[in-house]
């Protein structure tokens, strides 16, 4: 069995009628949100733990907080066949669970705090259970999305997931600054334990949609469908990945205070974006909307890369933000255009996976990158991966026979 790489499919004519949209994706939004908040709390005190703490090196920093994308990436293909062949539901509740099990690693490496190399092996351990985690939870969000508004509208689905993802970040990683400084991390990995029980309650009496397949798919035989979209997710994702990676480093080292206001200003543009703007991929269509924004991602990344005080990076970082923002659903919604209906949870796992593989490379590569000089060359690094992206959506905007509005 193969399918065409080249032809967008139509919607289902078994798709479910949109409604209202928003009010029915909120609860399933919401969730996400409190789910994700195990990964925006630890996202600017972990680096620093690591690195201050333990005494990794910067490039070990990079392999730490990328095993965590790796675990995501290996774990695509499970997730995308889970999601169809027993429902998106069924996907969350066994992300969420693992990401629990994530801050529980997080916490029992505290008693191993006197010996580095356990404490860091315990960590690379919730690491990866997060990985998987996070995989099963965007996969099975996405596909009980799309399951609940119909292939339609898969833009606006990829628009409130990302928004409660991002302002998980936006909200988590201020929060897990202060929650860090009065409990120490101790306090952090429990509230990373116990916040995804708080998303399984959310979700527990939402109903389930029903799965999409019969059967499982092989995993290559849909990233043959989605990989030119997938390939441009995974360009544009590099100003997202050094964000998270290093950011909070360039602040330690030009000794700017605290990084978490960067991360609220990534976060806050990215909603922003998707609140005024994520209807825009569904309607003019996806590689044009993700062709501007990839540009104002470029423009981000130049700005951190030349600051010479924090507000400037916080200016990046907004920017970054807002561009990448759209230039995720920008390119999904092309991937969608191209995947099979009965194995659509398989093709947002495969599509996703080029975000995992990006973010899987960007901080172990850039981690090297920054050991060997200034850390802000990281992000001069990231504008020239982003900027590639540029080549993909122009090729894909070529490819589009052309684009019905409100499709």
């Amino acid at each position: 069995m193969s399918f065409p790489s080249s032809s967008p499919v139509s919607p289902s004519t078994h798709a479910p009628p949109a409604g209202p949209g928003v009010l029915r994706l909120l609860p399933l939004a919401l969730a996400v949100f409190v789910g994700f908040l195990t990964l925006g709390l630890p996202m600017p005190v972990l680096p620093l733990h690591l690195h201050d703490s333990l005494g990794l090196s910067m490039p070990m920093v990079g392999v730490l907080m990328g095993a965590q994308f790796v675990a995501a990436l290996l774990s695509r293909a499970w997730a995308g066949n889970l999601a169809d062949l027993r429902g998106g539901k069924r996907a969350v509740v066994t992300g969420l669970l693992l990401a629990a099990g994530s801050g529980l690693a997080y916490w029992l490496s505290l008693a191993f705090t006197a010996t580095p190399a356990a404490s860091t092996a315990v960590l690379l351990i919730g690491r990866l259970l997060l990985g998987c985690g996070e995989s099963l939870v965007v996969t099975g969000a996405l596909g009980w999305g799309v399951g609940m508004l119909g292939p339609q509208h898969a833009g606006k689905v990829m628009a409130w997931v990302g928004i409660a993802m991002y302002g998980a970040y936006a909200v988590g990683a201020p929060a897990g600054v202060a929650l860090n400084a009065a409990q120490g991390f101790a306090g952090l990995a429990l509230a990373t334990l116990f916040v995804p029980f708080v998303a399984l309650a959310l979700v527990a009496g939402l109903r389930a949609t029903p799965p999409t397949a019969t059967r499982r798919t092989p995993f290559y035989q849909v990233l043959g469908a989605v990989w030119m979209p997938g390939l441009g997710l995974a360009l544009s994702s590099v100003g997202f990945g050094v964000i998270t990676a290093f950011v909070a480093l360039l602040f330690s080292a030009r000794h700017w205070g605290q990084a978490s206001l960067a991360f609220t200003a990534f976060g806050l543009a990215f909603i922003a974006a998707r609140l005024f703007f994520g209807h825009l991929p569904d309607r003019l269509g996806g590689a044009r909307v993700a062709l501007v924004c990839v540009l104002i991602e470029v423009v981000g990344q130049l700005l951190i890369w030349r600051a010479d005080a924090a507000p400037m990076a916080y200016l990046g970082a907004a920017l970054t933000g807002f561009g990448y923002s759209l230039a995720f659903p920008g390119f999904g919604v092309e991937a969608v255009r191209r995947a099979p209906p009965q194995n659509r949870g398989v093709a947002m796992g495969a599509y996703v996976a080029f975000l995992d593989i990006s973010l899987g490379i960007t901080a172990p590569a850039l981690g090297a990158v920054a050991g060997a000089g200034d850390v802000g060359t990281v992000f001069l690094v990231g504008a020239v991966a982003v900027g590639l992206a540029l080549l993909i959506a122009l090729r894909l905007l070529r490819a589009t026979p052309g684009v019905r509005h409100g499709q």
